[in-house]
């Protein structure tokens, strides 16, 4: 064994190190670009970015992927990529990388050609990852740690890469690219989507196969919503230790490869599987967006495994410490954090998005802890290098872009911070309308502007509200249903003794902790999951919803179920009547936002009064009727707030004045009924469209009698101002 103090220098290869069957082939120069397994319909050109390896061996596997049939070292070294090509390979051939170059880890470097590598432009991954400790670059239990050497073959335990072929016959299919103020998100989940679906056969449950069945699709359709995003869908690992546990990486957030679909979200072994998915929901005009993982690897610290970038060219693509390269800079809290200041590291992130793009066609990506993308050595810089290389793109500069604009680093937190162009999720609104409606005090002020788009957050250098991305639940956290049924998380079932998770989760369980038959207590909670789902759909900015809170789905109050790969975050379609009035309910909530275009206005609401028009275009009411004063913000025992939206308001240009309606928006989060003094409707009348109290009343014609509205407690309520024939409104 060797280690960092005595660099080892592993160039060259022992006869007796080769594959035992062994045959000759025609290879040639190639070309450096593009980087990746490349079929041009005669043969397959290889290349890899390398800028410290001494030497590349290309190993080819037999269709099993049990025989190394050869390694061929290439040939060709230009501008730091190796490269060559292979005129009798084919679609189908598998393969791996081996190479060499010093294992020196306190110098960064750990190079290591008893490890089969995997390619990190591989656009289908075979096999999973069969945890030995063969896989790692150093011998594990040895007294020097990561400094030592390990000779083991790691090939055994490895997936191996596949060339593919990308033909295929879209037809008719073409990009969606809805306009934002019509966005609704769906997130979800490929395999917790379908695996308890009646409608989709088995053997397609959990695939990408099952997620276009007929019945799921048009069940998504029919909801309104205008783009499913899909948990990450990139190669991913299942790490060790929950697989000892009996665990799994559910989620998917720890990518092993950027550009190869996961291999188990596939019903089959061709990648057209997704392309037909995304065509599929093409042709029911829904957008297809990925959550995507460019700020780490599966490869961890240095106590990692080395499956691929850590033993290809570990100093180029990770951040290192700079005084102690041998230890990763952990922005994650993962282990490792990718070096995007790299050009070659940025450029592998910005290519896999223009091929999920244009190869695959999807509409759009979120990014998981985006900041450290726009994280430079000096800090966060909304002018760096990854995100001038997007807003520059002609591919990337069409699709939608959201952020997760946050994580552990130094600055990590940057809602609002991430350039035009941009869409982010914001937690503020998260907290602010979870609080309200659990009846917070002082949330009057701040829920506001959550209502109105965040505009203290957002609006500048020309972002629109639709950069708000407005969410009350996501995939990480309590379901809907768990929020208002559970004061604590439960977390027992990922075996951290309940230490993991969130505790700050701004929930109420109204009285008992999980399951009730309590008829009152149900009821309420009932109409909490209506409160939040129409706050989030009748505020200014773009909604997102979590897949299965209209289901009122449950995870037994796990706020943390990423390792649940079972019936816990699965999605159960055997419907009682309370949840198949909820998806008629959200249903309704969606068509009313699509309805009135004050609700999703493309400019933010100032509330200054216009003296061109004579009005405002938003303006705030207290239940007495009048307009909210500064003694009236500040009394933090309100708790009731009405919301005008003057449909005349429009400025000169966008659209004729008074072409939008003019809504109220009533919320009382209070525990009494409290009487809304209505504003005055001159020559119209005012109709209810919406009563969370009372959701079995449709769109009611009749013009709404008396100059106040009882609202009761816990409750929201969306009224229209109808003109009269002839009338002016008011």
């Amino acid at each position: 064994m060797t280690t960092s103090d005595t660099p080892h220098d592993d160039s060259a290869v022992a006869a007796d190190e080769a594959p035992s069957v062994m045959r000759r082939s025609r290879v040639h120069e190639g070309h450096s670009f593009p980087l990746g397994a490349t079929w041009d319909g005669l043969g397959v050109n290889f290349a890899l970015f390398s800028a410290h390896a001494t030497k590349v061996e290309l190993c080819l596997f037999d269709a099993t992927g049990e025989q190394e049939l050869e390694r061929i070292e290439l040939p060709e070294y230009t501008d730091e990529v190796w490269h060559g090509y292979l005129p009798d390979a084919r679609p189908g051939q598998l393969y791996g990388y081996r190479v060499h170059g010093p294992y020196a880890p306190e110098q960064g470097h750990r190079f290591n050609h008893h490890k089969l590598l995997l390619d990190p432009y591989a656009k289908q991954i075979v096999g999973e990852i069969q945890w030995d400790d063969a896989l790692f670059g150093y011998t594990i239990g040895h007294e020097a740690g990561d400094l030592s050497f390990d000779e083991r073959d790691s090939a055994p335990f490895m997936p191996r890469c596949k060339v593919v072929d990308p033909a295929f016959t879209w037809g008719r299919s073409r990009e969606v690219q809805l306009p934002w103020d019509r966005t609704i998100v769906y997130e979800t989940h490929v395999r917790g989507y379908t695996m308890r679906h009646p409608a989709v056969p088995e053997p397609l449950r959990g695939t990408f196969a099952g997620l276009m069945v007929s019945d799921v699709v048009e069940y998504v359709k029919s909801l309104g919503v205008s783009s499913i995003e899909l948990l990450p869908i990139h190669a991913f690992v299942d790490d060790q230790r929950l697989q000892e546990q009996g665990l799994h990486n559910y989620w998917g957030y720890n990518t092993l490869g950027f550009f190869a679909p996961h291999s188990s979200y596939l019903a089959g072994d061709n990648v057209n599987e997704f392309k037909e998915m995304v065509a599929r929901f093409h042709a029911a005009k829904l957008e297809v967006i990925l959550d995507v993982v460019y700020n780490h690897t599966a490869e961890g610290n240095e106590l990692g495994p080395t499956l691929s970038l850590k033993g290809i060219d570990n100093a180029s693509y990770y951040r290192l410490m700079p005084e102690e390269p041998r230890y990763y800079i952990d922005d994650t809290g993962t282990g490792n954090t990718l070096n995007l200041s790299h050009q070659r590291v940025l450029q592998i992130v910005t290519d896999s998005l223009r091929y999920w793009a244009t190869e695959m066609r999807v509409d759009g990506f979120r990014f998981d802890l985006a900041t450290i993308l726009g994280r430079e050595p000096h800090g966060f810089d909304e002018g760096g290098g990854f995100l001038d290389a997007c807003r520059q793109d002609p591919v990337l500069g069409r699709v939608k872009l959201i952020a997760e604009s946050w994580d552990c680093g130094p600055g990590g937190y940057q809602v609002g911070g991430f350039p035009p162009g941009w869409a982010e999720w914001n937690d503020r609104y998260r907290d602010c309308v979870r609080g309200f409606w659990r009846g917070d005090e002082g949330k009057l002020p701040e829920l506001a502007a959550r209502l109105t788009g965040s505009a203290d957050i957002f609006d500048r250098r020309g972002r629109r509200p639709f950069a708000s991305v407005n969410f009350v639940t996501a995939h990480d956290g309590f379901t809907l249903y768990d929020l208002l049924a559970y004061d604590d998380k439960h977390n027992e079932a990922n075996g951290e003794n309940n230490q993991d998770g969130h505790g700050h989760n701004l929930s109420c369980n109204h009285g008992v902790e999980g399951p009730t038959d309590d008829p009152d207590i149900k009821a309420l909670r009932l109409r909490q999951v209506r409160n939040l789902i129409a706050t989030t759909l009748f505020s200014q900015g773009t909604p997102m919803l979590l897949a299965g809170d209209e289901l009122l789905r449950t995870q037994q109050g796990n706020n943390n179920a990423y390792c649940q790969d079972n019936e816990i975050s699965w999605l159960d379609w055997n419907l009682d009547g309370d949840a198949h009035a909820m998806i008629e309910y959200l249903r309704r909530v969606i068509a009313l936002r699509l309805r009135y275009p004050m609700l999703r206005r493309g400019r933010f609401l100032s509330g200054e009064y216009d003296e061109a028009m004579g009005l405002k275009e938003v303006t705030w009411l207290a239940p007495e009727g009048e307009e909210m004063s500064v003694e009236r913000w500040e009394d933090s025992s309100r708790r009731a707030l009405g919301l005008l939206l003057d449909g005349r308001a429009q400025p000169s240009g966008i659209r004729r004045a008074g072409a939008d309606d003019t809504l109220l928006l009533l919320l009382n989060a209070g525990l009494e009924t409290c009487d809304f003094s209505l504003p005055e409707a001159d020559q119209g009348a005012w109709h209810c469209r919406l009563d969370t109290a009372a959701p079995e009343l449709e769109d009611d014609e009749a013009p709404l009698e008396g100059t106040s509205y009882a609202l009761p407690a816990h409750s929201l309520v969306l009224l229209e101002l109808v003109k009269r024939p002839g009338g002016r409104g008011h």
